[in-house]
């Protein structure tokens, strides 16, 4: 298939960051025979006039047998107002939290809802959300992850020592980051690492023990995961909670927050679900999740369940589904 894939988010040289999980998948179609044109910002610069820039790159694609939009709103709203060929549309978290909370976004998104062949949800989690705020969205969504690649992300021997904790994400509220750091502080010992940038970064830095290293490209994620023994997310909210796979992948245990996708693949014997407000609770897990085996093999096991060449493949099944439906 020749498929046109559009995203608001991609990685890019000044942004190695933005979406690695778009890029991800786009390597896996095209090493199924696929032939994929991009149509993506890969820049976090430019306001909201870059939307008018990824308008642009989408009427100037070849027109392909099916689009790929990633995100219901702004990049699936892109997609279907070009009309370029059939849409499948991706829903990550945020555009579905958008909805009902940003003027106008309800009605985009029941435009987008309409219009796509098939809509996909990286959780179960996040299917529920979108089919209580959208009705329409009933009979036409699957959920399926992101994915993680088990060859990048693989077992790796632990570094001796302290407890080294890591959190890989955006220094935002909703990441839960002071919270962590609070958490850490109650520990004593070990060291915590933050991999991302973000408005909170002040309340974070000067504690004792604790490491920020700034946005970190995707390539990098690996090497840390291998340096560290746990991987904390504790988030207020976390549609799916790409960093947990691919530190389980890893044999890395895990903390994670119990609200959204992380119960749907996190077992008890792979890491720790908590409650994010209580900052306690997190303490206890950090300490708890430190003394799990090293590697973690059941963590491994739990996250191959979302091997990406899996996850493509069916991406594929949904897509191929799409274009056939617009030629009978």
């Amino acid at each position: 298939m020749r498929i046109l894939l559009v995203s608001q988010m991609y990685p890019g040289p000044g942004a190695p960051d933005l979406g690695p999980f778009v890029a991800q998948l786009e390597r896996e179609l095209v090493a199924r025979g696929n032939e994929v044109d991009r149509a993506v910002l890969d820049t976090r610069g430019g306001g909201k006039l870059r939307y008018l820039t990824l308008a642009q790159r989408t009427l100037r694609a070849r027109r392909p047998d099916v689009v790929y939009a990633h995100f219901l709103v702004p990049s699936g709203l892109i997609a279907a107002l070009a009309g370029r060929a059939p849409l499948v549309v991706t829903a990550h978290g945020r555009d579905v939290r958008n909805v009902g909370a940003i003027p106008g976004i309800a009605a985009a998104t029941r435009f987008v809802v309409r219009r796509a062949a098939a809509v996909v949800c990286v959780s179960e989690y996040l299917r529920r959300e979108l089919e209580a705020k959208i009705p329409q969205a009933h009979g036409k969504t699957e959920v399926v992850s992101s994915g993680v690649d088990l060859d990048r992300f693989a077992v790796s021997p632990e570094p001796d020592g302290p407890p080294r904790f890591l959190c890989v994400g955006a220094l935002t509220e909703r990441k839960n980051v002071v919270r962590l750091a609070d958490a850490f502080a109650l520990l004593g010992e070990g060291t915590l690492t933050f991999a991302g940038d973000g408005p909170l970064r002040a309340q974070l830095e000067g504690r004792e023990r604790v490491q920020l290293l700034g946005r970190v490209a995707h390539d990098e994620i690996p090497r840390l995961i291998a340096d560290s023994h746990v991987l904390c997310q504790p988030s207020l909210l976390e549609p799916l909670g790409q960093a947990l796979l691919e530190a389980m992948a890893c044999g890395r245990s895990v903390v994670a927050t119990r609200i959204g996708g992380p119960p749907e693949f996190v077992p008890p014997e792979a890491g720790i679900l908590v409650d994010p407000l209580d900052v306690e609770a997190i303490a206890a897990a950090m300490r708890r999740a430190a003394g799990f085996p090293r590697p973690n093999l059941a963590a491994r096991e739990a996250a191959a369940a979302h091997d990406v060449h899996r996850q493509a493949e069916r991406v594929e099944e949904i897509l191929i589904r799409a274009a056939s439906g617009a030629k009978t």
